[in-house]
């Protein structure tokens, strides 16, 4: 990513990273800002701004360190270095949260970060897995900062607990020779090509997201697969049929003895539906009447007939496919 504008908080340049990213883009306009989490400016923009919008960065110091539990593959979510993307997946819950400025904000302050993981994980009485990339896609993030390679030399010093993060991206060349000692874990998303090209605006291909899980695989580290979110497109069949079929022939026998799969499927919403209209007008329409219901305020989700149908489905062709790999969960 190269930034048409930063916006920043004069703190950052109080931190080490700061002044580094200063550096790294001083040929781009810097634009002072009272805080990372709301600039008005860019609030009030209109949606069709979207996708112009997504070329910014936005440079602060993270306020906010508190752990939220979890029970699916971590422990705990915990805030980290990066918040948003400059992707545009068109479902992204971050849009949800954040309206139209689910743009990528960096975080300066990652001692303080580690530190705390280090601290809980060295109090814990057993083995912790903390998810540091709930907010934002830190194999992206780390071809700006260098802050995921940064993360995985200082946690591997950790005799205890393990971390994990979730990526759409296939740039893992600086992670493969890194001494992780087996405490990272990587999960990378799925989903059928045509979904990525219609859908998932700016991410990896397919081919190169199997060929980055084998190679992370082979470099030692504990490797997922996310089929995530799952999109009940008009010939949803025939592409997560295909999905898998690839999956089974193109993951390596390595990748695959220590392999486990989370399915995951779409959520929608508002929000969503009136941003995409204007941003990406010839775009997949992804709300689907006939499929979908509410779920809480201005959220849709599949209706449990559509659902069960495909969990079914998926179930039934990992089975067949990828018989000895487990699945975890599916949402």
């Amino acid at each position: 990513m190269v930034p048409d504008k930063i916006f920043y908080e004069p703190a950052i340049l109080d931190y080490k990273l700061g002044k580094k990213l200063k550096h790294q883009f001083q040929q781009i306009p810097w634009i002072p800002i009272e805080n990372h989490n709301n600039i008005t400016s860019l609030r009030q923009n209109e949606n069709r701004e979207f996708a112009r919008m997504k070329r910014h960065l936005i440079i602060g110091v993270r306020k906010s360190l508190t752990y939220t539990p979890n029970h699916k593959v971590s422990d705990y979510l915990v805030p980290y270095t990066s918040s948003g993307c400059s992707a545009m997946c068109l479902y992204c819950y971050l849009v949800c949260n954040y309206n139209k400025c689910s743009y990528l904000r960096l975080f300066v302050n990652r001692e303080q970060m580690m530190e705390k993981l280090l601290k809980t994980a060295r109090n814990s009485d057993k083995d912790l897995v903390f998810e540091i990339g709930s907010n934002s896609d830190l194999v992206l993030e780390n071809t700006i900062t260098g802050n995921l390679e940064w993360t995985i030399e200082r946690f591997s010093l950790s005799e205890k607990s393990f971390l994990t993060f979730p990526t759409k991206f296939d740039h893992i060349g600086p992670l493969l020779p890194l001494n992780h000692r087996g405490r990272i874990l990587m999960r990378m998303s799925m989903n059928p090509q045509e979904i990525i090209q219609k859908v998932e605006f700016g991410t990896s291909s397919l081919q190169t997201r199997i060929a980055a899980l084998n190679q992370m695989g082979d470099a030692g580290y504990k490797v997922g697969i996310l089929i995530a979110p799952v999109v009940l497109a008009d010939n949803w069949k025939a592409l997560y049929g295909q999905l898998i079929d690839e999956l089974a022939d193109k993951l390596s026998e390595n990748t695959k003895k220590h392999l486990f799969i989370e399915i995951i499927f779409m959520t929608y919403s508002y929000v969503h539906r009136a941003i995409n209209t204007e941003a990406f007008p010839n775009a997949l329409e992804l709300y689907d009447k006939s499929l979908m219901t509410g779920r809480g305020r201005g959220k849709y989700c599949y209706r449990p007939e559509a659902r069960g149908e495909a969990e079914q489905f998926l179930r039934e062709q990992l089975a067949q496919k990828l018989k000895d790999v487990p699945i975890l969960y599916v949402v």
